[in-house]
Protein backbone atom coordinates (compact mmCIF):
# COMPACT_ATOMS: atom_id res chain seq x y z
CA UNK A 1 0.00 0.00 0.00
CA UNK A 2 1.08 3.35 -0.46
CA UNK A 3 1.64 5.60 1.89
CA UNK A 4 -0.76 8.82 2.68
CA UNK A 5 1.81 11.54 1.74
CA UNK A 6 3.09 9.66 -1.27
CA UNK A 7 4.03 11.19 -4.24
CA UNK A 8 2.17 11.57 -7.30
CA UNK A 9 3.68 10.52 -10.95
CA UNK A 10 3.33 13.11 -13.68
CA UNK A 11 4.04 11.81 -17.20
CA UNK A 12 4.53 14.30 -20.01
CA UNK A 13 4.82 12.68 -23.68
CA UNK A 14 4.80 14.23 -27.16
CA UNK A 15 6.27 13.96 -30.60
CA UNK A 16 9.36 13.91 -30.69
CA UNK A 17 10.64 17.69 -30.92
CA UNK A 18 7.51 19.16 -29.20
CA UNK A 19 8.99 20.30 -26.22
CA UNK A 20 8.37 17.73 -23.60
CA UNK A 21 11.92 17.38 -22.10
CA UNK A 22 12.37 21.52 -21.46
CA UNK A 23 9.11 21.35 -19.61
CA UNK A 24 9.93 18.16 -17.62
CA UNK A 25 13.36 20.17 -16.75
CA UNK A 26 11.22 23.39 -15.86
CA UNK A 27 8.78 21.48 -13.96
CA UNK A 28 11.63 19.64 -12.20
CA UNK A 29 12.64 22.70 -10.14
CA UNK A 30 9.69 22.37 -8.22
CA UNK A 31 10.26 22.23 -4.65
CA UNK A 32 9.82 17.77 -4.23
CA UNK A 33 9.74 17.26 -8.13
CA UNK A 34 11.97 14.47 -9.08
CA UNK A 35 12.27 13.71 -12.75
CA UNK A 36 13.17 9.78 -13.18
CA UNK A 37 15.98 9.62 -15.55
CA UNK A 38 15.72 6.75 -17.89
CA UNK A 39 18.35 4.02 -19.10
CA UNK A 40 18.67 4.26 -22.73
CA UNK A 41 20.65 2.35 -25.51
CA UNK A 42 20.49 5.84 -27.50
CA UNK A 43 23.81 7.70 -28.09
CA UNK A 44 23.94 10.94 -25.97
CA UNK A 45 23.67 14.43 -28.09
CA UNK A 46 26.62 16.91 -27.50
CA UNK A 47 24.79 19.10 -24.49
CA UNK A 48 23.73 15.35 -22.59
CA UNK A 49 25.51 13.91 -19.38
CA UNK A 50 25.18 10.56 -17.91
CA UNK A 51 23.57 10.26 -15.36
CA UNK A 52 22.10 13.80 -15.53
CA UNK A 53 20.04 13.29 -18.76
CA UNK A 54 20.23 9.87 -19.42
CA UNK A 55 22.18 6.93 -17.99
CA UNK A 56 23.89 5.56 -21.18
CA UNK A 57 24.30 1.68 -21.42
CA UNK A 58 25.07 -0.36 -24.50
CA UNK A 59 21.85 -3.11 -25.81
CA UNK A 60 23.56 -6.08 -23.52
CA UNK A 61 22.96 -4.53 -20.24
CA UNK A 62 19.82 -3.39 -21.29
CA UNK A 63 18.34 -6.49 -22.35
CA UNK A 64 19.47 -7.87 -19.07
CA UNK A 65 17.87 -5.30 -17.00
CA UNK A 66 14.22 -6.17 -19.32
CA UNK A 67 15.09 -10.28 -18.12
CA UNK A 68 15.64 -9.45 -14.39
CA UNK A 69 12.27 -7.35 -14.54
CA UNK A 70 13.90 -4.16 -13.50
CA UNK A 71 11.96 -1.65 -15.61
CA UNK A 72 8.65 0.09 -14.53
CA UNK A 73 8.42 0.48 -18.17
CA UNK A 74 10.31 0.20 -21.34
CA UNK A 75 10.03 1.07 -24.93
CA UNK A 76 12.24 0.84 -27.77
CA UNK A 77 11.62 4.11 -30.02
CA UNK A 78 13.48 5.00 -33.56
CA UNK A 79 16.23 1.92 -32.90
CA UNK A 80 16.89 2.72 -29.14
CA UNK A 81 16.10 1.33 -25.58
CA UNK A 82 14.51 3.66 -23.64
CA UNK A 83 13.00 2.87 -19.70
CA UNK A 84 13.00 3.69 -16.30
CA UNK A 85 14.22 1.62 -13.26
CA UNK A 86 10.79 0.38 -10.94
CA UNK A 87 12.71 0.14 -7.40
CA UNK A 88 14.11 3.94 -7.88
CA UNK A 89 10.55 5.56 -9.17
CA UNK A 90 8.93 3.66 -6.57
CA UNK A 91 11.56 4.85 -3.53
CA UNK A 92 11.30 8.28 -4.40
CA UNK A 93 7.33 8.06 -4.20
CA UNK A 94 7.08 6.25 -1.20
CA UNK A 95 9.08 9.54 0.56
CA UNK A 96 7.05 11.82 -0.30
CA UNK A 97 8.44 13.18 -3.68
CA UNK A 98 6.60 13.63 -6.84
CA UNK A 99 8.05 11.68 -10.18
CA UNK A 100 8.25 12.80 -13.00
CA UNK A 101 8.35 10.94 -16.37
CA UNK A 102 9.29 11.87 -19.95
CA UNK A 103 8.12 9.22 -22.32
CA UNK A 104 6.67 8.08 -24.99
CA UNK A 105 2.84 6.85 -25.61
CA UNK A 106 4.58 3.08 -25.14
CA UNK A 107 5.72 3.60 -21.74
CA UNK A 108 2.43 5.72 -20.00
CA UNK A 109 0.40 2.72 -21.13
CA UNK A 110 2.82 0.12 -19.38
CA UNK A 111 2.60 2.84 -16.16
CA UNK A 112 -1.12 2.48 -16.57
CA UNK A 113 -1.46 -1.32 -16.68
CA UNK A 114 0.92 -1.30 -13.99
CA UNK A 115 -2.09 -0.24 -11.36
CA UNK A 116 0.38 1.18 -8.91
CA UNK A 117 -1.51 2.64 -5.42
CA UNK A 118 -0.20 5.71 -6.52
CA UNK A 119 -2.14 8.85 -8.60
CA UNK A 120 -0.75 9.30 -11.77
CA UNK A 121 -1.35 12.01 -13.98
CA UNK A 122 -0.48 11.67 -18.13
CA UNK A 123 -0.01 14.95 -20.16
CA UNK A 124 0.58 15.21 -23.83
CA UNK A 125 2.38 18.15 -24.98
CA UNK A 126 1.45 19.12 -29.30
CA UNK A 127 3.69 21.59 -30.99
CA UNK A 128 1.95 24.64 -32.40
CA UNK A 129 2.22 23.50 -35.99
CA UNK A 130 4.16 20.82 -38.05
CA UNK A 131 6.51 23.37 -39.52
CA UNK A 132 7.97 24.46 -36.32
CA UNK A 133 7.90 20.86 -35.02
CA UNK A 134 10.40 20.03 -38.28
CA UNK A 135 12.65 23.60 -37.60
CA UNK A 136 13.09 22.23 -33.92
CA UNK A 137 13.64 18.75 -34.93
CA UNK A 138 16.49 20.42 -36.88
CA UNK A 139 18.18 23.02 -34.67
CA UNK A 140 17.76 19.97 -31.84
CA UNK A 141 19.87 17.08 -34.17
CA UNK A 142 22.10 20.12 -35.65
CA UNK A 143 20.35 20.92 -38.92
CA UNK A 144 20.61 16.85 -39.89
CA UNK A 145 17.93 16.58 -42.30
CA UNK A 146 18.13 12.66 -42.20
CA UNK A 147 17.48 12.63 -38.42
CA UNK A 148 14.12 15.11 -38.66
CA UNK A 149 12.62 13.85 -41.65
CA UNK A 150 12.90 10.40 -39.66
CA UNK A 151 11.00 11.95 -36.77
CA UNK A 152 8.49 13.72 -38.65
CA UNK A 153 7.31 10.58 -40.50
CA UNK A 154 6.69 8.85 -37.16
CA UNK A 155 4.98 11.87 -36.12
CA UNK A 156 0.87 11.09 -37.33
CA UNK A 157 1.27 7.80 -35.24
CA UNK A 158 2.20 9.47 -32.12
CA UNK A 159 -0.08 12.44 -32.14
CA UNK A 160 -3.11 10.28 -32.34
CA UNK A 161 -2.28 8.98 -29.15
CA UNK A 162 -3.21 12.18 -27.40
CA UNK A 163 -6.93 10.54 -26.43
CA UNK A 164 -5.15 8.05 -24.03
CA UNK A 165 -3.92 11.30 -21.79
CA UNK A 166 -5.88 13.14 -18.92
CA UNK A 167 -5.05 16.02 -20.46
CA UNK A 168 -3.35 17.55 -23.73
CA UNK A 169 -1.63 20.73 -23.99
CA UNK A 170 0.12 23.28 -27.14
CA UNK A 171 3.65 24.10 -26.75
CA UNK A 172 3.39 27.30 -28.44
CA UNK A 173 5.23 29.46 -26.05
CA UNK A 174 7.06 27.71 -23.52
CA UNK A 175 6.01 29.56 -20.18
CA UNK A 176 2.22 30.12 -21.36
CA UNK A 177 2.55 25.78 -21.83
CA UNK A 178 4.41 25.27 -17.96
CA UNK A 179 1.59 27.14 -16.38
CA UNK A 180 -1.40 25.03 -18.18
CA UNK A 181 0.22 21.89 -16.79
CA UNK A 182 1.09 23.36 -13.43
CA UNK A 183 -2.56 24.56 -13.04
CA UNK A 184 -3.65 21.04 -13.79
CA UNK A 185 -1.12 19.37 -11.66
CA UNK A 186 -2.84 21.79 -8.91
CA UNK A 187 -6.51 21.26 -9.36
CA UNK A 188 -5.52 17.12 -9.89
CA UNK A 189 -3.61 17.20 -6.49
CA UNK A 190 -7.01 18.25 -4.68
CA UNK A 191 -9.11 15.34 -5.86
CA UNK A 192 -9.40 11.34 -6.40
CA UNK A 193 -11.16 11.66 -9.80
CA UNK A 194 -9.81 12.87 -13.28
CA UNK A 195 -11.09 16.13 -13.97
CA UNK A 196 -13.17 16.42 -17.58
CA UNK A 197 -11.00 18.41 -19.96
CA UNK A 198 -12.53 20.48 -22.55
CA UNK A 199 -10.83 18.83 -25.85
CA UNK A 200 -12.60 20.60 -28.92
CA UNK A 201 -10.16 22.68 -29.45
CA UNK A 202 -7.71 20.32 -29.36
CA UNK A 203 -9.32 18.02 -32.06
CA UNK A 204 -9.47 20.86 -34.09
CA UNK A 205 -5.35 21.60 -33.78
CA UNK A 206 -5.20 17.86 -34.33
CA UNK A 207 -6.67 17.92 -37.92
CA UNK A 208 -4.32 20.80 -38.35
CA UNK A 209 -1.41 18.95 -37.72
CA UNK A 210 -2.07 15.99 -39.58
CA UNK A 211 -4.27 16.96 -43.11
Amino acid sequence: MAEKKAGIIVILSSPSGAGKTTLVKKISSRNNYNISISHTTRKPRANEKNGKDYFFINNQRFKNLIKKKKFLEHAKVFKNYYGSLKETVINNLKKGENVIFDIDWQGTKQIKNKKLNYKIITIFILPPSKKELFKRLLKRDKKDKKIASERMKQFKDDVMHWKDYDYTVINDKIEKCYKQIISYIKKQKKTKKILKFKKEHIKNHINKLIN
